[in-house]
């Protein structure tokens, strides 16, 4: 089985985080850029403490009065996060997003610092890869390829 641990060099450059008190509109920034989805909230120690989606800051500038929103990303953010570690394995991760309905699930050491980002399609194709290469293992077995 495939663990978290070889997404890493892909969830790392989707990483992106924010200091808990950073205001919504410097979040809103960053999610319009292409690709760019969740950002995770980081305490002064750099420990995940939340995450922010499109969804929230578009429920949020609802509220705001032109560019008066200076609310910080700590009260509008989700704090119960799902998060997965490197020594995860990888199908048990895509259940749970499959289950939860999550397009992202953020990557976190021991500690619950935020080391990556992966996204479903990312796993998805990881699996699909793995699979592959177990019917190419079988069908070389069926066939005898590779034994003398």
């Amino acid at each position: 089985m495939t663990l978290v641990a070889t997404m890493l060099p892909i969830a790392r450059k989707q990483l992106v985080n924010l200091d808990v008190v950073a205001p919504v509109l410097e979040a809103a920034k960053i999610l319009s850029a292409p690709n760019t989805n969740l950002v995770i909230a980081c305490d002064s120690e750099g420990l995940m403490v939340g995450v922010l989606t499109k969804a929230d800051i578009v429920k949020q500038i609802s509220h705001c009065t032109g560019c008066s929103c200076v609310t910080a990303i700590a009260d509008i953010m989700t704090r119960d996060i799902i998060k997965c570690s490197p020594e995860d394995q990888l199908q048990g991760i895509w259940d749970v997003m499959k289950k939860r309905v999550l397009r992202q699930i953020p990557v976190s050491d021991s500690q619950s610092r935020p080391i990556g980002l992966l996204y479903a399609s990312d796993v998805l194709r990881a699996l699909l890869e793995e699979v592959e290469y177990e019917e190419d293992l079988l069908r070389d077995c069926v066939l005898g390829i590779g034994y003398h």
